[in-house]
């Protein structure tokens, strides 16, 4: 899974409650491999599938959210960055 942009028109409905990312999934990855690795990061880390796009090479781009806690908002970081 790969960080990427956010599609043309995902940009609008964003709420400065969350956190946001955009993923993008390549198109070898099967879609239950995909769906076992978005539980994964829901389960563990919070996020929570707010968008799919499908494209005809097979690859997604997928937007995943998060509420926000207050250490987010003054900048202090829930995990440790590597």
């Amino acid at each position: 899974m790969h960080r990427g942009r956010m599609p043309e028109g995902w940009e609008r409905d964003l709420s400065d409650e969350y956190e946001w990312i955009p993923l993008r999934l390549p198109p070898d990855l099967t879609r239950i491999s995909a769906s076992t690795r978005l539980s994964i990061e829901a389960e563990y880390r919070g996020w929570e599938l707010t968008r799919v796009r499908l494209y005809t090479d097979g690859s997604r781009r997928v937007l995943l959210r998060r509420k926000k806690i207050a250490a987010d908002r003054v900048g202090i970081p829930d995990q440790p960055g590597l």
